[in-house]
């Protein structure tokens, strides 16, 4: 058993998935739809599955739509309702994360939400990697009280990104968690691990899922990007591994 606060955060875009984290070993999931938009709110029926049956801790993601962080009033208002669904469920914490339009932490939204949040934690996503001044942005999460970071060091990896990261780390005096995040597998996380210093990783430990459907539409397509006969789902064995590398 890792100690509490030395583990495996999963990424887990379904229940199924939250399932999977669990056995293979995680301690928390974040819970999130849609990782191709880089995760958004999921949906109550998700969230009540996960809490109900889960072991583990369960922080939901506060994200109303893919894109930018810089969200109008109503956004915020769907954040807040969310966020009173999250708590009112009983979750572990959530996962958030408000720009302002020059890159900065938006500390009056986000100080609202950890005051509507209390005494529920909350975690910082890596909206942090799009502020125009990382110590800066450090320093305004741990004055807000944020209890952890995922970032990839604003790199498109976590493991580009290994320089800063454990700049972050260093800098935050154990303040904060910081967590890396993006891309993390079993063939890089040792390496990771080493580069850093890091206590918290994060990763989808995501497989692809063939469709059972005999039927199969060789022309027609739901979207764009989209793969009808095929979905992605975190693994139970990937999971294990990351546990088992960083142990």
């Amino acid at each position: 058993m890792l100690p509490k606060d030395f583990g495996i955060e999963v990424c887990a875009n379904s229940f199924a998935s939250a399932v999977a984290a669990e056995k293979g070993g995680a301690m928390r999931v974040e819970l999130c739809d849609n990782l191709a938009e880089g995760g958004t709110t999921p949906s109550y029926a998700q969230i009540k599955m996960c809490v109900d049956h889960l072991h583990i801790e369960v922080w939901p993601i506060l994200r109303p739509r893919g894109g930018d962080f810089l969200y109008t009033a109503d956004e915020f208002e769907i954040m807040k309702m969310d966020l009173e669904v999250c708590k009112n469920l009983g979750c572990s914490g959530v996962v958030t994360g408000i720009l302002t339009a020059e890159g900065t932490v938006d500390k009056v939204r986000c100080a609202e939400l950890i005051k509507l949040a209390s005494p529920m934690p909350v975690a910082f996503h890596r909206a942090f990697d799009l502020c125009n001044n990382l110590q800066e942005a450090l320093e305004d999460l741990i004055e807000l009280g944020f209890v952890r970071i995922l970032t990839s060091g604003t790199a498109p990896t976590a493991l580009a990104g290994v320089d800063i990261i454990a700049d972050l780390i260093k800098k935050s005096e154990n303040r904060i968690c910081i967590m890396p995040g993006a891309g993390i597998n079993p063939d890089n996380i040792k390496q990771i691990q080493k580069l850093t210093h890091a206590k918290n990783f994060h990763s989808t430990a995501k497989s692809k899922i063939p469709s059972k459907m005999k039927f199969k539409n060789p022309v027609a397509k739901l979207g764009q990007h989209s793969e009808e006969y095929v979905h992605e789902e975190s693994s139970a064995f990937v999971v294990k591994q990351l546990v088992d590398l960083i142990k």
